[in-house]
């Protein structure tokens, strides 16, 4: 199982070491192919995706690998639930995953499978340097066994209490409540979670990696201050404890039959345990690529490599990946990560995103409603840091950031300019006009923008590349090119403007590709240029290659969409109503004094919060006004908010002003108001205005104004 060779990746590429190009094999965590993708799942594949894109626009020489994780008692037990063989279970996941990452636009050179010959093979080779080094031990423990199922339990099958808070069900290895790791037979009440049984306790022989050698602590000592955040570090310097405390426990890599996994060698009826064939999966999937691409393996990843490693996973894996994986690739003779980086977790508004417990949007429903993949990676990855902070969906946002910024600020710059140029210029630019301040100032911000990516500061990145889009948005609204292609004689100035805009929109297409390749790439056909890279900062349109015409690159966010998708998911997303309502009953707020206290507020005029955010209020301009003919109160405002069109209000507001002296200023209109059928015309939305108490004194009406500083499209919180 692989994914098809990109034409990037289909030959060995020249001598890297030669050329001055970095050798970078990134991997991110395997999903375990018991289950379904969801997006919380998809924040750490995006902002893996990201990173790659922008190492491959500096034209180094990067391979992005993954695979299914898929072995383990949990696939054992689901395959025989759906009376179907564990491959043949995998081979159907398999499918479903690589579907979801194509989906959301995922680079992987290859994604693979942990249940391969390469792994192992690997698995074998590295256990057998381990063993060769003295850091394999076998042990009799006791270990918790279902009676009713006659089978030792994983970890992740047994529940109870945390021995260390007392949290109820808590999974056998680790508390998701403190955070505390252990033993499961160290749980207290336990139970099977597969049987329901009170497990036993039963001896068995098992294989560990004695992670407890002093020679593991002193490399890992040195390792961890080589890692880029600070909260990783911190975190593993109090699991390594103060020299000589020996706080490392050593691992248990082996698991009785029956288990779905590779057999340890020489050890008949013991099988790798999961966690150790998993993350040996990374180098089988590249091996997987490299024999059939022609790269050197060996040269990559043994001791002494030149090439750079890197890993993205979710904090909650950080001890694996920092203590497990490191030491287990310096002592069987690899070369260690270069860095290790971890992120939080997904929310949804506020509440932890889990499978476990239902909380979770599947990857496949947001497909399936119409929902633009790369709406996600956008407001993903502008909220992403290179820190481990969570990160929280709000689909309200969701919608406004995406209309607003990529709508709003980004596509209207081209579909403002386009247009004239096709229709006056034969969609050739001007080519003085790429020497414009403007667009001087966007190509000194790129490599700014690059390196925000490539240390991970995602938010950043597009924070600064929306700056940029205000700054050509308000150069178009200074320039007017509509008022220009009214008079023949601005044909120079309008030639100017558009070619200005188009650039500019060139170079904002080549700050926001990383993020949004599949509309980038359909940005790069209409502008008649090749795939954009960070160099291409300094190579402008030009008259001599004709941009097409204009098509139509993205469409705004429906709230139907959203509708759709949470109707989609309502059944997993029941578990959040729950929590929200164990949450209340925490804090012991009786019910019907909260019921009082909701009259109380209704008789008073009192909103909540969520009152208030049903209405959107975002800036606007206005652009034009006049006087309504027939009407003595009215005003016909035309208002730009960012949006491809320009919305036309009318207001009651000609008492109190001029129609000349309102044109040019920044008001705030409510933007989500249903249309109004006038005898005057279609009303869409409504300018904000202040009174007096006597609402009838013309001297007491004020529209509401925004500072100057402040954008057409910005959204009032």
């Amino acid at each position: 199982m692989s994914a098809p060779i990109p034409a990037s990746a289909s030959a060995a590429p020249a001598t890297s070491a030669h050329d001055g190009r970095r050798q970078i094999l990134v991997t991110s965590a395997l999903p375990y192919a018991n289950g379904q993708i969801h997006i919380g799942h998809m924040v750490e594949y995006i902002q893996t995706d990201i990173w790659v894109r922008t190492l491959r626009m500096h034209g180094h020489e990067v391979y992005y690998v993954g695979a299914d994780d898929t072995h383990g008692t949990p696939i054992m037990l689901r395959a025989e639930k759906e009376s179907t063989t564990p491959k043949q279970l995998i081979e159907r996941v398999w499918k479903e995953h690589k579907r979801d990452f194509d989906s959301f636009g995922i680079s992987f050179d290859n994604y693979y499978s942990t249940d391969a010959e390469e792994n192992r093979v690997l698995c074998n080779t590295i256990y057998g340097a381990l063993q060769q080094a003295g850091l394999i031990d076998a042990r009799d423990i006791e270990q918790a066994y279902d009676p009713v199922k006659e089978m030792f339990l994983p970890d992740r099958f047994i529940k109870g209490e945390c021995p260390k808070c007392g949290a109820k069900d808590q999974y056998g290895d680790n508390c998701e409540v403190c955070g505390s790791t252990y033993q499961p037979t160290e749980l207290i009440n336990p139970y099977s979670v597969v049987s329901g049984a009170t497990p036993i306790r039963k001896t068995s022989t098992h294989y560990f990696f004695r992670l407890s050698d002093p020679r593991c602590e002193v490399f890992l000592r040195g390792w961890v201050s080589g890692l880029a955040q600070p909260e990783a570090t911190n975190k593993m310097r109090e699991w390594l404890g103060d020299q000589g405390e020996a706080k490392l426990a050593d691992w248990d890599i082996s698991r009785d039959s029956p288990y779905f996994g590779f057999e340890i060698p020489g050890a008949p009826g013991k099988c790798f345990y999961v966690w150790v064939d998993a993350p040996v999966g990374y180098y089988a999937s590249f091996k997987n690529l490299a024999d059939r691409i022609g790269l050197s393996f060996d040269d990559w990843v043994k001791s002494g490599s030149k090439a750079e490693q890197y890993h993205f996973i979710g904090k909650d894996i950080l001890y694996f990946h920092t203590l497990f994986w490191p030491a287990t690739l310096e002592f069987s003779g690899h070369r260690t990560p270069t860095n290790v980086f971890a992120h939080g977790f997904l929310t949804m508004d506020g509440a932890k995103m889990s499978k476990s417990r239902g909380t979770f949007i599947t990857a496949q429903s947001v497909i399936d409603t119409g929902i633009n993949p790369e709406w996600l990676r956008y407001y993903f990855a502008a909220k992403l840091n290179s820190t481990m902070e969570d990160i929280d969906l709000n689909l309200e946002d969701f919608q406004a950031r995406v209309n607003s910024d990529l709508v709003g600020k980004y596509v209207n710059i081209a579909s403002r300019a386009a247009g004239f140029l096709i229709k006056r210029f034969d969609g050739c630019v001007q080519d003085s006009a790429m020497h414009h301040a403007l667009l001087a100032d966007m190509r000194a911000a790129i490599p700014q923008i690059a390196a925000y990516y490539e240390s991970r500061e995602y938010g950043r990145a597009l924070r600064t590349t929306m700056e940029l889009a205000d700054a050509v948005n308000a150069y178009v609204d200074t320039a007017k090119p509509w008022e220009q292609a009214k008079d023949q004689v601005n044909a120079v100035a309008l030639h100017e403007t558009c070619s200005v805009s188009l650039e500019a929109f060139r170079l904002l297409s080549l700050a926001l590709k990383p993020v949004l390749p599949k509309l980038i790439e359909a940005v790069e056909s209409f502008l008649s240029i090749a795939p954009l890279a960070w160099t291409d900062a300094g190579k402008p349109l030009s008259s001599a290659s004709p941009v097409n015409a204009y098509k139509h690159l993205t469409t705004r966010i429906d709230p139907k969409q959203i509708e759709a998708l949470l109707a989609a998911n309502r059944e997993s997303l029941q578990p959040c109503a729950e929590a929200a309502a164990s949450a209340k009953a925490a804090v012991k707020k009786d019910a019907k004094q909260e019921a009082k206290e909701d009259v109380k507020h209704e008789e008073s005029g009192v909103i909540s919060i969520d009152d208030f955010a049903k209405v959107d209020l975002r800036i606007a301009k206005i652009v034009d006004c006049k006087a309504v003919e027939g009407s003595d109160k009215l005003l016909q405002l035309t208002l730009d908010i960012g949006e491809e069109k320009t919305r036309n209000v009318f207001s009651g507001i000609k008492s109190a002003y001029r129609p000349e002296d309102l044109v040019g200023r920044l008001t705030v209109m409510v933007a989500n108001l249903a249309p109004r059928k006038m005898k005057f015309g279609m009303s869409e939305g409504m300018v904000l205005a202040v009174s007096a108490t006597d609402e009838k004194a013309e001297s007491g009406l004020y529209i509401l104004e925004s500072h100057s500083g402040t954008k057409p499209g910005m959204r009032v919180k």
